[in-house]
């Protein structure tokens, strides 16, 4: 996959823009937007920051959000939200959530846990455009429409948009990283981890399994 001179430095930008701050204590988490993609309603917010090529989120979406997203979204505790970072190389990263904003709202997740699934064969092969153009086949996405998502740029300057903004607010500076209610965790978290962090954000009450 390629992108133009403007693109590759607007990808730059929003890398280095993700990584500036310092984390620390939660303070004031920019609020849920409409540029925020979303699965379910609970009342537990659970935030996650993450990169498409960030090969720990990779892992925690294949091995531990298929379980999260059984017991504590389809449960109606949780409502989960997915903000986008772009770790080196950034343009693998871009390419991956354009590829999953490609499909719209409703297919967001399904395709975005399949670019994570097809992040190991990007690495090995050093292919972009070819797993990601099956990726989006398999979501009913044409080739064409595949092409001109990844290179609109309006597309990728509201990427970067999104990037700038929830590092400059929220002061994250890895990915992942989760904000379950008030608490910030760093890091790969096990479902045990986040069943303790959800409990706590509702008042101590063990999270049903």
């Amino acid at each position: 996959m390629h992108f133009d001179r403007r693109s590759l430095m607007i990808l730059a930008g929003a890398a280095a823009a993700g990584f500036a701050a310092t984390a620390g204590p939660v303070l004031a988490i920019t609020p849920v937007g409409t540029d925020d993609m979303v699965l379910g309603s609970g009342p537990v917010t659970v935030i996650e920051y993450a990169s498409a090529s960030c090969p720990h989120c990779a892992r925690w979406s294949m091995e531990v959000f298929p379980e999260f997203r059984r017991r504590f979204i389809d449960t109606g505790q949780v409502r989960f939200v997915l903000r986008e970072f772009l770790t080196d190389p950034a343009e693998l990263a871009a390419a991956g959530f354009l590829t999953a904003r490609c499909g719209g709202r409703a297919r967001y997740f399904d395709i975005l846990e399949d670019v994570f699934a097809a992040q190991a064969e990007i690495y090995e092969s050093r292919d972009v455009a070819g797993p990601l153009s099956r990726v989006a086949a398999r979501h009913g996405i044409s080739r064409e429409r595949f092409n001109a998502c990844l290179s609109d740029p309006r597309a990728l300057q509201a990427l970067q948009d999104r990037v700038t903004r929830w590092s400059e607010n929220d002061e994250v500076n890895s990915t992942p990283t989760f904000i379950v209610g008030s608490q910030r965790l760093v890091g790969e978290q096990t479902i045990d981890a986040l069943a303790r962090a959800i409990a706590r954000a509702r008042g101590g009450r063990p999270a049903d399994k």
